[in-house]
């Protein structure tokens, strides 16, 4: 009797051995892969402060340099310096002293940037749009204003230049507005380094210290030299009439006769 409860507990714990197994050695399950839409996404980073699309960089570094702002006939000539340093709303720019003369609505102006459009904007001190134009093709834009008619804007390297024939003829030489200084003729024969030069007499003194002997073109300038090597360059302000830089208080003019 004793042997067989021994052999029943033996048999009741060996079942319930096998039970506590079977609940206890599962294999892990595998850990689940979520789907896509369960995927937590993360928001991506705002741009850095400042920061401009690509093509947008890529359109302002294009801008930096001498340019020629005109109006549609190119005989109002006034030329611009575009910068990267920052002002409001954008970047620097410098224009020449006579600018205003010609068109009066740059003379506010002191700034540029580009828009994500292209678009060109010209800035005044508190970064207002004074002109918007369009570029129109690589180093040329264009815009318009009812007051003072439609504007093209040029890279210095794309502005149309002079050639030496388009120059011949008689000029006067004249301190700002007032009466002419000095008479002379631009000839289209050599000498020396460029063409000859007749001064007719009566000329300011400066001239006579300066005693230019030829003339030449140089990249869309018109140089006058003297026999020891002396210049004074002119950039041109209209179709008539040629400023001598850099520009001093009194700028001597060149304007055709």
């Amino acid at each position: 009797m004793r042997r067989a409860v021994v052999i029943i507990v033996a048999v009741a714990a060996s079942l319930c051995g096998a039970a506590a197994f079977g609940q206890g050695a599962q294999p892990a399950r595998p850990q689940e892969t979520p789907s896509d839409s369960e995927k937590v996404t993360e928001p991506p980073l705002p741009p850095a402060p400042g920061s401009q699309p690509q093509n947008a960089n890529d359109a302002a570094n294009a801008m930096i340099g001498a340019w020629e702002f005109s109006n549609a006939d190119h005989d109002k000539i006034c030329r611009f310096n575009f910068r990267g340093d920052a002002v409001a709303g954008g970047y620097r720019l410098d224009i020449d002293k006579n600018c205003p003369n010609l068109f009066p609505s740059t003379r506010d102006m002191v700034g540029w940037a580009v828009d994500s459009f292209g678009e060109l904007h010209l800035l005044d001190a508190g970064g207002n749009v004074v002109v918007e134009l369009t570029q129109v093709e690589s180093g040329i834009y264009d815009g318009f204003n009812p007051q003072e008619g439609r504007y093209i804007l040029q890279t210095a390297a794309a502005a149309p230049m002079h050639s030496a024939d388009d120059m011949v003829g008689d000029w006067a030489m004249s301190r700002g507005s007032g009466k002419p200084i000095c008479t002379l003729t631009l000839a289209n024969t050599p000498a020396g380094a460029g063409l000859a030069l007749k001064i007719n007499p009566g000329c300011d003194a400066a001239v006579t210290r300066f005693a230019p002997t030829g003339w030449r073109m140089d990249q869309g300038a018109l140089v006058l030299f003297s026999a020891r090597g002396q210049t004074w360059q002119f950039e041109q302000n209209d179709a008539n009439t040629w400023q001598r830089v850099p520009e001093s208080a009194g700028p001597i003019l060149l304007v055709r006769q």
